[in-house]
């Protein structure tokens, strides 16, 4: 998002939920479950944020 002023806008906490998103997503699409466990959804987790 630019402003009219040129300036870049990040929201990092907004980044930051896209990325945990995306790791869930990932560990899902690999998953041979239907669903992640919830032991599996904290180690992705924790893995992205320690």
């Amino acid at each position: 998002m630019t402003p009219a002023g040129g300036m870049s806008v990040q929201d990092h906490v907004a980044l930051a939920e896209i990325e945990l998103c995306g790791e869930l997503i990932i560990a899902a699409s690999a998953a041979a479950e239907d669903r992640l466990s919830q032991d599996r959804i904290d180690e992705v987790l924790m893995s992205v944020c320690p």
